[in-house]
């Protein structure tokens, strides 16, 4: 069931999706080689109550996870692409570190997720981040009211298409608002013209994932962390938008929406 927001909830979650950007912002530039996983953890928890907000991934339980998640950031290295487990582990020079949040502030949510490469780069992780990045952009310029949802996808997909990246149906985007998943469902493939009118007030979280030698994952034995299944790399990118009468407007960049743009 769709559920469209009004101008003054878009910008609630406006001012969520800022707090995440900041966050994010602060754990990149954190995230060096010899910082643990867990203190970029603690330092989200340390941002996230002094803000005041809640985390959406605290207790979260769903059928794929062997939950509860007791973690508000996702964090994942490498080959692993989604639901990273914080975990005991020092970051290393040239790593890909995935990360992945959302939170909710005065009982808004928004979602978003940042590619970046730990130290100094590898050209084929840049190429990989830029992917990811280039479908996000074209994702969104497609989230015009009027288009479809596989309008949405197809963008996502051709990006992927054109870099040669295969792509992964099981976990795409979705919508959020109140909660932090709501219909629909956005693969990160798909057909243009195909599915669902995007509306005024329409509110989505957009985030392709590649990795860039297979479409398979595997899970590790703590039942949440999802990795490429050939063990190649992976990168993964996510904004949070709203659907306007003209373009979508991004909701988790470091600025806030201007007024007038609602």
């Amino acid at each position: 069931m769709l559920e469209l927001k009004t101008p003054r909830e878009i910008a609630a979650m406006d001012v969520t999706g800022t707090f995440i950007a900041e966050l994010l912002d602060d754990l990149e530039h954190r995230a060096v080689p010899g910082v643990n996983l867990l203190e970029l953890e603690e330092r989200a928890r340390q941002l996230i109550a002094q803000r005041g907000a809640t985390s959406c991934y605290w207790d979260y339980a769903p059928s794929f996870g062997r939950g509860p998640f007791r973690n508000v950031i996702c964090l994942s290295v490498n080959d692993a692409v989604l639901h990273g487990l914080p975990h005991d582990y020092v970051l290393q020079n040239g790593d890909l570190l995935s990360m992945d949040i959302a939170v909710s502030v005065d009982g808004w949510v928004a979602d978003c997720a940042r590619s970046i490469i730990v130290g100094d780069p590898r050209p084929e992780d840049e190429r990989l981040i830029a992917a990811t990045e280039k479908a996000l952009t074209a994702g969104i310029a497609a989230a015009v009211p009027g288009n479809r949802l596989g309008d949405i996808s197809a963008a996502i997909g051709a990006v992927a298409a054109e870099y040669g990246y295969p792509v992964n149906t099981e976990f795409g985007g979705h919508g959020l608002g109140r909660t932090m998943h709501e219909d629909p469902h956005v693969s990160n493939t798909g057909r243009a013209g195909r599915g669902l009118t995007l509306r005024p007030g329409l509110t989505l979280a957009l985030e392709p994932w590649f990795a860039a030698g297979t479409d398979k994952i595997v899970y590790d034995p703590d039942g949440w962390t999802i990795r490429s299944a050939d063990g190649s790399r992976t990168s993964h990118s996510e904004h949070t938008i709203a659907i306007t009468d003209g373009p979508a407007l991004v909701l988790t960049r470091r600025e806030h929406v201007a007024a007038s743009a609602l």
